[in-house]
């Protein structure tokens, strides 16, 4: 058992370069993107990514936004998925507050660069991958408490 859950997977999560983000296509295809680490995290409830508004994942998101987010130390073999909702979001204040220096060089416009959006992801279930098992979490208010595999569907 985790002694402290939100500090083990939150270390984790922080030293992970990138972040696999799993969603449906259009067709109902499961899709797997590589992108980069979060750039903003609100405890292990919410996640920030940056992305271009015309890309197929932000049309499909629209269209379902259930998704997935995996973290994976190979190091150690462990894993963390993360199963939550998208949301796009295309206003200036949260735009700004995420554009980093460098940042131009995907969005040639700059912050106000209209093919520049933000995905929020709030999830709602954890389950983390260590030493060949698993163990599931769910992500509430308060903070996030351990459930059996059976109540995880």
């Amino acid at each position: 058992m985790i002694r402290d859950p939100e500090k083990t997977f939150g270390n984790l999560i922080d030293k992970c370069s990138i972040a696999q983000l799993c969603y449906m296509d259009k067709d109902g295809f499961p899709v797997t993107r590589a992108m980069l680490k979060p750039r903003e995290r609100n405890g292990l409830r919410e996640f920030y990514f940056t992305t271009n508004t015309s890309s197929e994942k932000v049309k499909a998101l629209r269209n379902n936004p259930k998704v997935g987010i995996y973290f994976v130390d190979r190091r150690f073999f462990r894993g963390l998925s993360l199963a939550g909702t998208a949301e796009i979001l295309e206003d200036a204040a949260v735009k700004g507050r995420i554009w980093r220096d460098g940042d131009e060089q995907y969005y040639g416009g700059g912050v106000t660069d209209p093919d520049y959006c933000v995905i929020r992801i709030t999830v709602r279930k954890i389950r983390y991958y260590s030493d060949f098992n698993s163990t599931d979490y769910f992500v509430e208010n308060t903070g996030i408490s351990q459930r059996p595999h059976e109540d995880f569907s």
